[in-house]
């Protein structure tokens, strides 16, 4: 339900010829291959972005600011297969999360690792398609218009798909 990122300049040292870099928040599934993104479900008594930011608390350990919607994406899963929902069709609210805190210890900490990554390294190991489609067609399309070019969107292997 949210993309966690960060910003770091591309140099150690920090110059003034410094681009910032983005870097994403990924972390492990206990059920499977793969990188992912924080997601699940909401409670009643809370929002969609209290959701998100509980789920980035929760399974990867961090804190930050929802600072922008988006989109809808849509996926199949088959915990939620019934009655109503014969092929399991979900729809998942994606926010940006600026990350401000990152936390030492956790709740699924003892289930979840979690890695920083270039948004070309995260398309090229997202588990899921949805998540891929909400890295690099919301996401990453935002990051680039928001910031009019001045942060490296690319990862380190040259990936030309990020844009």
């Amino acid at each position: 339900m949210c993309i966690p990122y960060r910003y770091r300049d591309s140099d150690e040292c920090g110059g003034k010829n410094s681009k910032k870099v983005v870097e994403v928040l990924m972390i492990n599934s206990p059920s499977g291959p793969g990188l992912l993104f924080p997601k699940g479900g909401w409670e009643s008594d809370e929002t969609v972005q209290e959701a998100a930011r509980r789920e980035a608390i929760e399974e990867a350990g961090v804190r930050g600011k929802i600072v922008k919607f988006l989109g809808y994406y849509e996926f199949k899963s088959k915990t939620h297969q019934g009655k109503h929902s014969p092929e399991g069709l979900c729809r998942a609210a994606m926010f940006a999360m600026l990350v401000e805190e990152q936390l030492t210890r956790w709740p699924e900490q003892d289930t979840r690792s979690r890695k920083w990554v270039s948004m070309g390294e995260a398309a090229n190991c997202c588990r899921h398609p949805w998540m891929r489609d909400a890295l690099v067609g919301g996401f990453a399309k935002w990051c680039d218009e928001t910031n009019g070019g001045g942060v490296e969107l690319e990862d380190d292997h040259g990936d030309e798909n990020m844009r």
